[in-house]
């Protein structure tokens, strides 16, 4: 597969001045679009206009990643996962950060905490399209770290272990991970935080031949590759649709997934006519969501729309239970939030036995959705049931 090996640097020269990294770039981008036209992908008008710009997405995140900010001598915290470019059911709860990093450097993290709720480090090998998954080697929690009083810190990222704020690298490590986990967008602040390799020239890496062969190479694979990994997994989600079985650990872990997360991902499909009653008891935990994908696995619109909801933001029920309801528009009982503030709103006392939270399906019939229980003390699954909408009022 094109940008799968290292090559040669003489190759890669000669791959460059032929013009073959280029033409190779744009055959794997054209065999890319075949997973939004396969048989087992919703062929309606909406599906497929998202599906062809998702892997614009994927790409712009692929040269941003791979082209732009590669040069592990000089890491770069950027954000390849935001509002517009999202992937493998993106938390729309995070804030979430990348640099290129390698286990034949160290390096140090500083920052100040900020007040967003949760904010955790992790380190990874390979990467999508790469055959081997994003397996972890290394993984620090804000929750376990020593913080000064004024909100500062420090971590060493290393393959050796170091005192203090450690966060473990291996040999194979490729690539650095944070995600910052808001309770309320409206009223918590990022962590501030900067990468810098420890001893050696601090100046990237000049441009060379062989770099933008393997960069080109490798961001049309996560286009390729990324697409083709989620678009398996939404199909095999479509075996328990409208309900929300645990996903395999091992599995989420090998593809990035933060292993303090309990992953509850699905299939949905809703008609105009109908609702997805969700009901769960929150375990003690650090925080937990709810959010609704299209099909290849991107979180819809939250910007402007309630297609997610979290603990700070959920309306409860006296007994501490919380009822969702996915339907194309709001049940309305009692009155929910305005359209697009589900997750403005502070969190309040119980609302009542009547209480629902409204996911909006933003004009989709179907699509994929994920639950979390994070840093919990137990993992209860939540409950699913199909119902007309005009019967939600009426459900116990």
């Amino acid at each position: 597969m094109f940008g799968q090996r290292p090559r040669d640097p003489a190759e890669a020269r000669q791959r460059i001045v032929d013009g073959v990294t280029w033409s190779e770039f744009c055959d794997a981008l054209k065999m890319a679009g075949m997973v939004v036209l396969r048989d087992a992908a919703p062929s309606d008008p909406l599906t497929r206009a998202e599906g062809f710009r998702y892997l614009s997405r994927l790409l712009r995140a692929g040269l941003e990643t791979f082209v732009e900010h590669a040069d592990p001598r000089a890491p770069v915290l950027q954000r390849p996962v935001h509002e517009t470019a999202k992937m493998g059911a993106d938390n729309p709860d995070n804030h979430y950060q990348h640099a290129s990093i390698s286990g034949e450097h160290e390096y140090r993290i500083t920052g100040t905490r900020g007040t967003v709720h949760t904010l955790s480090f992790a380190t990874q090998s390979g990467g999508y399209g790469e055959g081997r998954g994003l397996p972890s080697t290394g993984h620090l929690d804000a929750a376990d770290m020593a913080i000064g009083p004024d909100g500062c810190f420090q971590i060493a990222v290393s393959v050796e272990p170091r005192s203090g704020n450690w966060l473990p690298m291996k040999p194979e490590t490729g690539s650095l991970i944070v995600r910052q986990t808001f309770g309320d967008r409206a009223t918590e602040r990022i962590a501030e935080l900067r990468i810098e390799r420890v001893g050696g020239n601090p100046l990237p890496t000049p441009v060379t031949p062989e770099a933008i062969d393997r960069g080109l190479g490798r961001a049309a694979a996560l286009v390729g590759g990324a697409a083709a990994l989620f678009a398996n997994w939404a199909e095999g989600f479509r075996t328990h649709e409208n309900t929300l079985p645990r996903f395999d650990p091992a599995t989420s872990t090998a593809f990035g997934g933060d292993p303090n997360i309990a992953y509850y991902h699905s299939y949905w499909r809703v008609a105009p006519d109908e609702a997805l009653v969700i009901d769960a008891e929150p375990p003690d935990c650090q925080h937990w969501n709810f959010q609704l994908n299209n099909h290849w696995m991107e979180s819809l619109d939250y910007r402007y729309f309630p297609v997610w909801v979290n603990k700070v933001t959920a309306r409860y029920r006296p007994d501490g239970s919380v009822r969702i309801v996915v339907a194309h528009t709001d049940p309305d009982f009692p009155p929910n939030p305005p359209r697009g503030r589900a997750n403005s709103l502070p969190a309040g006392p119980p609302q009542g036995a009547g209480a629902v939270n409204w996911i909006d399906t933003v004009g989709h019939e179907l699509g994929t959705m994920c639950f979390r229980w994070i840093r919990a003390a137990s993992h209860p699954q939540p409950r699913t049931r199909l119902v007309k909408l005009a019967d939600v009022a009426g459900l116990p």
